[in-house]
């Protein structure tokens, strides 16, 4: 009987098609040795961005981790990278106005999946929707990080891909939404602690930061605001054309002299703002799975006011590093208390938990296991 380590559906990839290679995954004392990784981005940015990227933020830490534990990382990506890994590119220039349009997604997929194929990879690591559909072809594991739904027709989606791919949740919530699912693992989303500015005097506004999706609950984020008798900063992704009609609708008509919208901040700048800000409000209506500006946020010794929806409550510890509420009516006063906060406990608590180290490391486990148990399936070549 099949070993399934991880709960139902694991199997990792096609094992029995892998070819011939020589690499080793332990030394005789057990240590692991390195690994070579296949690292396929989303085509909209480059890897790490320099504006809104939250996806590709996270991938190049993830490069960068991997490579500093020993492993060779070849990244496939869209116009260019500083992670100082070997890279291939599918577009010249990352097609980002066209985000949430099919084909540049389609077009990318098929290229990695091509680009991939040469490359001398363990595993591969696939952080694109489209790019699932390929994993069948090739004879190693197929790992793909969920960034976001998995149920409704996401789940779906990722049930017909069955044990072509290996699933890793990037929190408990997400996970919980579609258990079924061939998962093999969770790993949390982390962030290079300090490249990221700490900032203990706090000013008096706040800020709301994301993509003008009516999940995030910008509109939201004002009310809550000017009834707390504070300003704030709006800085985001504004392209397509939902978040265009959402934001006309319910953002432009409550901005002012107290609700200011500056546009999607570089990352310096976005810097900037996190650091500065008396707290980052984050009212979603949807369960996220993740959101990276949390930690982003707390990073910078930011503490973070958020519906407790989706992955919140792994992410912020209520009370120590912000505040979470079931009501927006509750928002205005956590607003207030947030204040008195201490912004170490937020710069320590990512730190702990949500380190480059500790992802790295998280992935780097799952790798191994998903390469050990595809080589010792009967028919497949020993390493």
């Amino acid at each position: 009987m099949r070993r399934q380590p991880h709960g139902k559906g694991w199997n990792p990839g096609l094992g029995t098609r892998r070819r011939s290679t020589t690499a080793k995954h332990s030394r005789g004392d057990g240590s692991p040795c390195q690994l070579r990784i296949a690292m396929v981005a989303p085509p909209w940015t480059q890897v790490p961005p320099t504006g809104y990227g939250g996806i590709e933020a996270m991938l190049a830490d993830l490069v960068r981790g991997l490579r500093r534990l020993g492993d060779e990382v070849t990244l496939i990506g869209a116009g260019a990278t500083t992670t100082g890994a070997p890279f291939l590119r599918t577009y010249r220039r990352p097609p980002f106005e066209r985000i949430g349009e099919a084909m540049p997604e389609l077009v990318h997929a098929a290229l990695a999946a091509r680009l991939a194929a040469g490359v001398d990879a363990d595993i591969v690591h696939d952080h694109t929707l489209a790019g699932a559909l390929t994993a069948a072809t090739r004879a190693g594991p197929t790992v793909i990080t969920c960034h976001g739904a998995v149920d409704g027709e996401l789940g779906e989606y990722y049930r017909a891909l069955g044990d072509a791919v290996s699933l890793v949740s990037i929190s408990l919530a997400q996970r919980a939404l579609a258990p079924d699912l061939n998962w093999v693992g969770q790993v949390y989303n982390g962030v290079h602690a300090p490249s990221y500015p700490f900032v203990e005097r706090k000013e008096d506004w706040v800020l709301w930061l994301g993509r003008f999706s009516r999940h995030k609950g910008a509109h939201l984020a004002i009310d809550a605001a000017r009834a707390a008798g504070r300003s704030i900063v709006l800085a985001g992704k504004l392209i397509e054309p939902e978040e265009h009609a959402y934001f006309h609708e319910h953002v432009m008509p409550r901005l002012g002299s107290d609700a200011r919208y500056e546009g999607e901040a570089s990352v310096a700048r976005k810097h900037e703002l996190l650091g500065a800000a008396r707290c980052l409000v984050f009212p979603i209506t949807w369960p996220e799975p993740f959101g990276m500006v949390m930690i982003e946020a707390m990073a910078c010794g930011t503490p973070v006011v958020a519906l407790g929806l989706g992955s919140v409550p792994e992410v912020v510890v209520d009370g120590v590093t912000g505040l979470i509420r079931h009501s927006p009516y509750e928002l205005p006063a956590a607003i207030e208390a947030a204040g008195a906060l201490n912004p170490r406990d937020s710069r320590n608590h990512v730190e702990r938990t949500f380190s480059v180290d500790a992802m790295a490391e998280g992935y780097r486990r799952i790798y191994r296991e998903l390469v050990t148990h595809a080589t010792a399936l009967p028919g497949s070549h020993a390493r």
